[in-house]
């Protein structure tokens, strides 16, 4: 049993060796928490969620870290657009983020830890890099020399002779214009903090690495975000923490996009598509089938038509869960184990399209089972099926999906709920008097309505069908 991953520091994919046997330690760059998350956040939430699931379902105590940056060029700009405290605008953003995290149903991380909160310990990092001859003051401002740490741009693979690197307003005084920013000085009107270089706020890269050093220590083992954080936030992170005197991270592990007309899904190019409204639209369950199950590697085309068919394969699945639930006359729990090939998959560089290949393979043993009138095979699948659903974060009878999907959809679920089953005593009553000319016509506008009728042992059930 090894678990692989692709590692994008070393271009391929790596055998898992923890840094302490039997834990592994994570650091997921979490939101900026300067708007509401489109779906495009939340994947890689999702996507990290799905990996922490199978380590712990491996046997490993996982320790996961998701930080919030809430302090931010982009904050203190709506800031002042808005007229309002930047720790509100994070605050109320950073409430948004947790939302949409939960109501897909990711786990919640070991540790969250906000930016503003650790600036103690980016003062020490910038202390001991000034001491060490890799930043300096200037204005005000502290900048980290690239030229001082040898491997710099070793993991985004570019050449320090053609780098523009990145920079905000107010970034004067730099030794060469490749050093980046670890301090800004203070502006009027803006947030700041005192250090031994007079008042400012901290930069987006230094505070990862403090907050990196401060819960997983000098070194730990997976380093997590989206591709478009290779550079240069990545970059910057390793520059700071190694040459501070970090092992830092031994595996670099980064998910794609998702994409809309094939560019990066981002609220600055008006393309991106709210988590709160998309709940609204979709069963936030087949929305977490939707971004969780291609490759974590792989980009994702939004599209309603792929969405459509996520819920139909989606629905695949329930339909099976229920009618074997039914079949058994109770809740049937998941299999200790999951089937070899699962298992086979998701250590592969965590090959969900491939395990959840497995998935529908064994649904449709079950149905052959049921078809067949086997129960103990039905049931023995379907033990199966919500052991490897589970380690999806996708198992319906999981009690945070089992419960109701969030406020968005709960109480309106009970109301159609009560309604159909009002309609269905209806189409019982016509069946039991035999007329069935006026059954079938309820089953059918059902139909029209969106919905799907079933007749089970134990009455008839009611679903969402395709849209």
């Amino acid at each position: 049993m090894t678990i692989r991953l692709y590692d994008t520091s070393a271009r391929q994919i790596r055998d898992f060796s923890p840094l302490v046997e039997g834990c592994v330690s994570i650091y997921l760059c979490g939101a900026t928490v300067q708007a509401a998350p489109h779906i495009g956040h939340i994947r890689s939430g999702l996507n990290f969620d799905i990996m922490r699931r199978w380590f712990a379902h491996r046997g490993y105590d996982v320790t996961f870290i998701r930080n919030v940056t809430d302090i931010d060029d982009k904050i203190i700009k709506k800031s002042a657009e808005q007229g309002r405290p930047w720790w509100s605008i994070g605050y109320e953003n950073e409430r948004a983020f947790n939302d949409g995290y939960d109501v897909l149903g990711c786990l919640p991380p070991t540790y969250e830890p906000r930016a503003t909160g650790h600036i103690t310990e980016m003062i020490e990092m910038m202390r001991g890099l000034i001491e060490r001859g890799h930043a300096y003051e200037s204005e005000g401002n502290v900048y980290f020399d690239v030229r001082s740490y040898e491997g710099y741009l070793e993991l985004s693979n570019q050449e320090l002779d053609n780098l523009l690197q990145p920079e905000s307003e107010g970034e004067t005084g730099k030794r060469d214009p490749r050093d980046f920013a670890m301090w800004k000085a203070a502006k009027p009107g803006e947030p700041s903090w005192e250090t031994p270089w007079g008042r400012g706020r901290p930069g987006w890269h230094l505070e990862c690495s403090a907050m990196a050093h401060k819960y997983l220590g000098e070194e730990f083992d997976i380093h997590g975000g989206g591709i478009d954080l290779i550079f240069p936030h990545h970059e910057n992170e390793i520059a700071q923490a190694k040459a501070f005197g970090d092992a830092f991270a031994r595996y670099w592990v980064h998910n794609g996009w998702v994409t809309m007309s094939g560019e990066k899904m981002s609220k600055s190019l008006g393309n991106s598509v709210l988590v709160s409204e998309m709940v609204k639209q979709w069963r936030p369950i087949v929305l977490r089938y939707y971004l969780g199950t291609p490759h974590y590697r792989s980009m994702i085309e939004y599209s309603e038509e792929a969405l459509r068919e996520a819920e139909s394969a989606f629905a695949r699945i329930e339909g099976f869960v229920q009618r074997v639930v039914d079949k058994a006359g109770g809740v049937v729990e998941p299999a200790a184990e999951v089937p070899p090939a699962f298992a086979e998959a998701m250590d592969d560089d965590l090959g969900v399209p491939q395990a959840l290949a497995i998935v529908h393979t064994t649904v449709r043993q079950g149905n052959s089972a049921l078809a067949a009138d086997d129960k103990e095979a039905a049931i023995a699948r379907l033990a199966e099926v919500r052991a490897m659903l589970g380690v999806l974060g996708l198992d319906p009878l999981d009690p945070h999906w089992a419960g109701g999907e969030g406020d968005s959809g709960e109480d309106l679920h009970g109301v159609v709920d009560t309604l159909v089953r009002l309609v269905l005593e209806q189409r019982e009553a016509a069946r039991g008097r035999k007329d069935w000319a006026t059954a079938d016509a309820i089953r059918d506008q059902l139909g029209q309505s969106g919905l799907v009728i079933e007749d089970s042992p134990s009455g008839p059930r009611w679903t969402l069908g395709p849209r």
